[in-house]
């Protein structure tokens, strides 16, 4: 039995997501589906990317992740299904899978257009019969052809020193408009005290109840990443933040 991830940016209010799933359960009716989101914004390849990063690994050895945030459908870009890890991933070569190729031997094969997919729904008609196929225990090998180059993978700018405060940026915002950092706990030590935009944001707390209502916070979140929050608040709407913002830990 396989059990396949679904995580797109298809949202809930058209069958997308339906036709998906009765793709998969028609083609591998014993497969055990699984929602990850399907309310990424659309075409937000880097809130995709981030998300599959910090939720693959929790899902057993031999699960298949569906992917599909898909701005290029149609285009020349490529369709990918690849192993790594010990898990199966399947969706196109956009950046989607930028920290799963980390520090992984992988496994990659193109994934052919099947006659009659449509030109705009590959999440059904391409990526859905690789992940069944996948599910049913089709080798990998027998879905396409070696891919010949490295895929598509996303530019972050990495944490850096300047003086003595290590300056990192925001990475992702979560629905309630938290603002997640590439900071991690090496690089922020207790001392440290936080700062936003020239905004004074303190010392590492635990968690949100450390301040009081309407106050700012920083703590450690539960993908081990420095986050800013505001207590009963949004931190992105408070501070007008997005990604890309950059996020300043002082030291001294």
């Amino acid at each position: 039995m396989g059990l396949i991830t679904l995580l797109t940016d298809f949202g809930t209010s058209d069958s997308y997501v339906a036709e998906v799933k009765g793709l998969l359960l028609a083609a591998a009716p014993d497969a055990t589906l699984v929602d990850v989101t399907h309310s990424v914004q659309p075409g937000d390849v880097r809130a995709a990317a981030y998300l599959l990063g910090r939720v693959w690994h929790r899902f057993p050895p031999g699960t298949i992740h569906l992917t599909v945030v898909d701005p290029g459908v149609g285009t020349d870009r490529a369709a990918l299904a690849l192993a790594a890890h010990g898990h199966y991933f399947v969706g196109p070569d956009n950046g989607l899978f930028t920290f799963v190729l980390r520090d992984a031997e992988v496994q990659i094969v193109s994934l052919p257009t099947p006659d009659g997919a449509s030109a705009t729904f590959h999440g059904r008609d391409l990526f859905g019969p690789a992940a069944a196929a996948l599910a049913s225990g089709v080798p990998l090998a027998k879905l396409g052809d070696p891919f010949a180059r490295m895929p598509v993978r996303l530019a972050y700018a990495e944490p850096h020193y300047e003086g003595k405060s290590v300056v990192g940026q925001v990475v992702y915002v979560d629905r309630f408009g938290t603002l997640v950092t590439n900071l991690t706990p090496d690089l922020v030590p207790a001392y440290a005290s936080i700062e936003v935009e020239g905004l004074e944001v303190g010392p590492l707390r635990r968690t949100f109840g450390d301040v009081p209502t309407g106050g700012l916070v920083a703590y450690v979140g539960s993908g081990g990443q420095v986050e800013i929050a505001v207590r009963d608040g949004s931190a992105s709407r408070r501070l007008g933040m997005g990604v890309g913002g950059r996020v300043r830990a002082r030291l001294g």
